[in-house]
């Protein structure tokens, strides 16, 4: 594994966890009847914190993105899920918890899982498949699947909505990361006249806009307990099917390196999980709401 990608990846994390907490402080605070619409962006767009964490998150895309210039997509996405660590440095700071059993049980998890994947499954470089249909074939899943959870999420964001779009909004990532590695390597062969005449960039603006209003939604409606853990555990899910699908990217698939990377991956999804669901995690505007209601007068 390159220095220089894990230096860049390891980066990337470190804005977009600082980024969604101080999102999801601003976010919290944010009018209810904003939920899954554009208009929650123009409000925040008043909030100098909102902007501070939007502003440490596209620092942390352009640093992904560099990386996934540099190395494949099966290993950088990973390397981006520990971006939960840097969130709960920050929430700890902000709520004064200590990270107890939970907490250390989840950082060596995620850590440990990202290791295990990476060291058995030793991803590399490939051919990328040029057949168009198993592009859109893959792409279209994700997006479909995306689609669907939020149509769901729609009517049930009082329960397991939030979670439901943090989910979305980290199959749309997901794809991003990969669409993001093809206009990098297409400006890499023919320049900007060759990205800007294909369909990728656009996409790429379009699945992060998209993707920014879910998970907007997601943080004002409920804690980062609930949807920092499933947006953090489906982006790389997706960034990976993405890179294996049809970027070329290969894994070592003996059966003792497959049992190895099944258990890697699972590890980091329960680690995501133990340390999402920590006390330090802030919480969002609806239990702000029903706490103040439980205090006594």
């Amino acid at each position: 594994m390159s220095v220089l990608v894990l230096v860049l990846a390891v980066s990337a994390a470190c804005c977009l966890g600082i980024g969604f907490v101080l999102q999801q402080n601003a976010a919290q605070r944010a009018p209810l009847n904003d939920f899954l619409s554009p208009r929650l962006l123009l409000d925040l767009m008043r909030v100098p914190r909102w902007l501070g964490g939007i502003g440490l998150m596209v620092a942390g895309m352009v640093l992904g993105a560099i990386a996934l210039g540099q190395g494949e997509i099966s290993l950088v996405e990973p390397l981006l899920a520990t971006n939960l660590l840097f969130a709960m440095a920050l929430s700890r700071h902000q709520t004064k918890q200590s990270l107890g059993r939970q907490g250390w049980a989840g950082l060596l998890l995620l850590a440990g899982g990202v290791t295990a994947f990476i060291v058995a499954g030793e991803p590399r470089g490939g051919s990328a498949v040029t057949d168009p249909f198993r592009h859109w074939l893959i792409i279209g899943a994700m997006i479909g699947l995306a689609l669907l959870l939020t149509t769901y999420a729609k009517r049930s964001r009082l329960s397991s909505g939030p979670a439901l779009l943090a989910v979305a909004a980290g199959l749309l990532y997901g794809v991003q990361d990969a669409l993001t590695r093809v206009t990098g390597q297409r400006f890499s062969e023919g320049g900007l006249m060759e990205v800007l005449t294909g369909w990728q960039p656009y996409t790429v603006l379009a699945l992060g806009v998209t993707g920014l209003v879910l998970v907007q939604s997601a943080f004002e409606t409920a804690s980062l307990r609930m949807s920092l853990p499933a947006l953090t555990a489906a982006q790389p899910l997706a960034g990976i099917i993405c890179g294996v699908g049809f970027l070329g990217d290969r894994l070592r698939t003996d059966t003792g390196a497959l049992a190895w990377e099944a258990v890697g991956l699972a590890a980091v999804v329960v680690g995501i999980v133990l340390l999402g669901l920590h006390p330090a995690m802030p919480c969002g505007a609806r239990e702000a709401v029903r706490a103040r209601k439980l205090q006594p007068n």
